[in-house]
């Protein structure tokens, strides 16, 4: 089973950017769906980012025009680039793996995004 570890986030002022990164400990080349989703507190978790090679890019409209998701297969890591962040941005950011081939969705541990001055 695949693994996921985030890493990356922090504590930027409004405007600043971040890159996230989420480490697999296997293959991502022919895994269906690749996700970011974010949580704030008192908040549901919502999906950001989603990367398919079948079916292109996805984001919340939310994040539009700021956000860039991306993949490095031969890395096997998946990234989030994420550009003037505002405040409502602050979150805990999870990857995540879908795959018809898993018995459900992979989640990695997390990594706390603050956007405050």
């Amino acid at each position: 089973q695949v693994q996921l570890v985030e890493s990356g986030g922090g504590l930027v002022q409004p405007g600043g950017s971040l890159t996230l990164s989420c480490a697999a400990s296997g293959s991502i080349a022919s895994i269906y769906f690749l996700n970011w989703y974010r949580q704030a507190p008192g908040y549901q978790r919502e999906l950001v980012a989603r990367i398919s090679d079948s079916r292109g890019t996805k984001y919340a409209d939310s994040v539009k025009g700021r956000f860039t998701i991306s993949k490095n297969n031969a890395e096997n890591t998946i990234y989030l680039q994420l550009n003037s962040l505002k405040p409502e941005d602050t979150a805990v950011y999870y990857c995540s793996a879908d795959d018809p081939d898993f018995s459900g969705t992979l989640w990695g541990q997390g990594t706390q995004v603050t956007v405050s001055s």
